[in-house]
């Protein structure tokens, strides 16, 4: 198997990801995916859970350092282990897995600086436990690791219609003050890249305005000082756009067949509807990194671990999308 591999970190330690990951396993899509599968994180969780929810699965331990990519498939789980010494059983979410997360995360990004894996996928991770209110999100975790501060996007992506939030994990009370005509072409020549280079595809894309029906009744208007101007610019520059439009008609049914992409001010704008139409089948992408990146749109569901009810739609909607994006 001479593809290169996918590189998936696989986050918050109380979570669903194993059980999720295991089912994925046990199912014909692995044997039919033609890219090898190398997951970063702890050996003993892994056995623990897998124990846990009676799978009995292969692992292939990987020296991240010397990985031969002719030798790995997946027919058993390609493990690149990361020690996880706490004494008491992963019950819940601490403050103490940060350190776990972070390790998998420099291990991860050390592949991908080394041209190992075609795109970094990471599972769902409790960005409070772990961020710890120095980023907002994993995306600008990723920006600040690779250098990319102010150059990345989020994109959640469904192959009918994708949102994207100008700002991300952050208070509503200072969204205002985040957003910006440079911000707003910024995010949108990125995704207008993505499209045309990835996809083979020019995107429709409308943006939102921030208000209530694009209205404000103060002196100052962010359609009209902030959103309009960015409009104006990327249009100049033959990009497919449209806006600002009012956010609550924007995703009613004929308005979905219209757009590729909808852009919205802030995280809830767009995340909320896009969830209520998809659920979770739908892919978070981090753009404007020097990789791929991508993460399955769920959290980590602790409520959930030890009852093996868990859909694993959403990692495999992101594997698959892989197959559109990756070419060698």
């Amino acid at each position: 198997m001479n593809n290169k591999p996918v590189i998936i970190i696989a986050g918050e330690p109380y979570s669903i990801f194993f059980e999720i990951y295991f089912k994925i396993f046990k199912s014909n899509f692995i044997n039919n995916y033609k890219r090898p599968i190398i997951i970063i994180g702890s050996k003993l969780l892994m056995i623990k859970q897998m124990k846990k929810l009676n799978y009995n699965y292969k692992i292939n331990l990987l020296n991240p350092k010397k990985i031969d990519l002719l030798k790995i498939n997946n027919k058993k789980i390609n493990l690149v282990n990361v020690n996880f010494n706490f004494k008491k059983t992963f019950d819940k979410i601490t403050n103490k897995s940060k350190h776990y997360i972070e390790r998998c995360f420099v291990i991860g990004l050390k592949l991908m600086k080394d041209k190992i894996g075609c795109a970094l996928i990471n599972g769902p991770i409790n960005k409070k436990a772990f961020l710890n209110k120095k980023f907002f999100g994993v995306t600008e975790y990723l920006a600040f690791k690779t250098k990319t501060k102010n150059k990345t996007t989020m994109l959640i992506y469904n192959d009918l219609l994708s949102v994207s939030p100008v700002t991300t994990h952050l208070s509503l009370k200072n969204v205002a003050k985040k957003i910006s005509t440079k911000k707003i072409i910024q995010n949108i020549k990125t995704i207008d890249s993505f499209y045309k280079t990835k996809l083979k595809k020019k995107p429709k894309i409308a943006i939102s305005g921030l208000n209530p029906h694009c209205e404000s009744s103060d002196k100052y208007s962010e359609e009209e000082k902030v959103i309009k101007p960015a409009i104006n610019f990327l249009k100049k520059k033959k990009i497919n756009i449209i806006g600002p439009c009012s956010a609550d008609t924007l995703f009613i049914k004929k308005n979905l067949k219209k757009y590729d992409v909808i852009v919205g001010m802030y995280h809830d704008q767009v995340l909320t509807p896009i969830k209520t139409l998809f659920g979770f089948d739908a892919v978070n992408l981090t753009l404007g990194l020097p990789f791929i990146r991508l993460s399955p749109d769920h959290g980590p569901n602790n409520q959930m671990i030890g009852k093996n009810k868990s859909d694993p739609k959403s990692l495999i909607k992101t594997l698959l999308f892989l197959k559109k994006i990756c070419v060698n």
